[in-house]
């Protein structure tokens, strides 16, 4: 499913998915935010695929939107219209969010849609030299992908603001200790890194992974009792699986278990 702005390619259970426009610093137009749209929605669907794995080519993450494009949209109140059966990226825009993980390599300039995807997303890894930036108010807009409600639930009100209305940019060494990003590394290791978490995800099972995202994402979006409720009703669809059998099987046996998402 390569596109001219993405490569899209499927790693086992993984699906990684490459920003491709190096020569513009990765700078989304409306046609890359489409076709990461797609993506999202092949990995929300596909039964085989057990998590993502976003990435950029080239020495930047990206340096934002290409506002050119964009203007047009935000000027009539409105988001590019979303094929059908992708999900947004943001998990914003449309009926439908992605139902598994996605872990995020970064390296270079990380800047606006690329930070708020980044906050969207579920394990970070960014190498070193990262710079992440929500720099809208530079421009005399402000985001609407997501930061304004994520950041200061990642690393508090205090803290987002600090960034968000001074427009400066946070190094990788301080994404790391305000817990932005869970693990830095030397620049150009983070995809290896990404890669290698994004397997131990996948190698777990995938119904109980995916009924953990649900339950975190109920909570964290402030419907806690909600999330209680649903605990003993997951947990008796779970035991009802070929997984948990499975994953008890395993556990006397004393070996590695093998899920089947079943």
């Amino acid at each position: 499913m390569d596109t001219d702005k993405l490569t899209v390619e499927e790693q086992g259970h993984i699906l990684l998915m490459g920003l491709n426009r190096p020569a513009k610093l990765n700078a989304f137009d409306v046609s890359m935010y489409l076709d990461l749209a797609r993506a999202y929605g092949r990995l929300h669907s596909d039964p085989a695929l057990r998590c993502g794995l976003l990435f950029a080519h080239g020495r930047h993450f990206t340096a934002g939107l290409d506002l050119a494009e964009w203007a047009p949209y935000f000027a009539e109140g409105r988001f590019p219209k979303l094929p059908e059966g992708a999900v947004d990226p943001f998990g914003i825009y449309g009926e439908q969010v992605v139902e598994k993980p996605v872990v995020m390599a970064v390296q270079g300039i990380c800047y606006t849609i690329g930070l708020e995807i980044m906050l969207a997303a579920d394990v970070r890894v960014a190498a070193s030299d990262t710079r992440f930036g929500q720099i809208e108010v530079k421009r005399g807009i402000f985001p609407a992908g997501g930061a304004t409600i994520r950041l200061p639930q990642e690393i508090g009100w205090g803290n987002a603001m600090r960034y968000l209305l001074t427009a400066d940019e946070i190094s990788a060494a301080e994404a790391y200790r305000l817990g932005l990003v869970q693990e830095v590394t030397e620049p150009g290791l983070q995809f290896d890194r990404a890669l290698s978490l994004a397997g131990t995800i996948a190698r777990q099972a995938p119904l109980g992974v995916q009924a953990t995202l649900r339950s975190a994402r109920l909570a964290r979006a402030g419907k806690t009792y909600e999330a209680v409720s649903r605990f003993l009703p997951e947990m008796q669809k779970l035991l009802a699986s070929e997984d948990a059998r499975e994953g008890l099987q395993s556990f006397l046996e004393r070996r590695a278990a093998v899920f089947q998402g079943r």
